[in-house]
């Protein structure tokens, strides 16, 4: 079964939201089990403002010396397990890394923020390289503008995308992802009286779950090839 980490050297990136909407959209349909390895734990947090969605769970890592067995019990019981890996490089970094089959780095349109991505995604591949085989991975853009680009962000946006791997979907700044953190369970769980926007949210994070699908099926076909 697929795991996906979620990296980043940044913080704010938006990697803990980024996260919970992928494994609550995925949950629509199968069984999701998120992984929190950051020592912020804040997907623990977010799991115990109310209870998960169906067909979610959480485990909370006991650190380096058992992520690897976490992850290996965790494919045998869910459909995706989804890793929430903390912002800097450690042995447990390492280790869930080593094990993925799609790590997502999120950014912002922000200078700093695409170098530091690009500096993540250096390291997966030095990981790779020491694990010998592939470790796919693309950078997603999120918190950012759902309308009009500045400049700036367009060529930031434009210079990354050609230089490597991004996801054409972006997760863009969100009332409804930012209250995820708040009230804790899915978009479908907000409520829609006090936060705005859910429907939209919602499509953008359908978007999002369905490229990621689509980017896992592309890399098991090129392996079977």
């Amino acid at each position: 079964m697929p795991v996906i980490s979620f990296a980043s050297s940044k913080g704010g990136a938006g990697k803990t939201t980024s996260a919970i909407i992928l494994a609550t959209e995925l949950a629509q349909g199968t069984d999701v089990i998120l992984i929190d390895a950051d020592p912020a734990g804040r997907l623990t947090r977010w799991s115990r403002l109310q209870a998960l969605p169906a067909r979610t769970a959480l485990v909370t890592s006991g650190g380096e010396r058992s992520i690897q067995d976490e992850i290996a019990t965790a494919r045998t019981k869910a459909t995706f397990v989804i890793v929430d890996l903390e912002g800097s490089a450690s042995r447990l970094t390492s280790f869930a890394i080593s094990e993925s089959d799609l790590v997502i780095i999120p950014s912002g349109d922000e200078q700093q923020d695409a170098d530091e991505a690009v500096e993540t995604l250096a390291q997966i591949a030095m990981e790779g390289r020491a694990r010998r085989r592939d470790i796919p991975a693309a950078i997603l853009f999120a918190r950012t503008n759902a309308a009009v680009k500045s400049k700036l962000e367009k060529h930031i946006n434009g210079q990354l995308r050609s230089a490597v791997r991004v996801f054409d979907t972006e997760l863009n700044r969100r009332t409804a992802f930012a209250s995820l953190h708040n009230a804790g369970g899915g978009l479908r769980q907000l409520d829609r009286g006090d936060v705005n926007g859910i429907d939209k949210a919602i499509v953008n994070a359908q978007a999002f779950a369905c490229e990621v699908i689509d980017m896992l099926e592309e890399m098991r076909h090129a392996q079977t090839a």
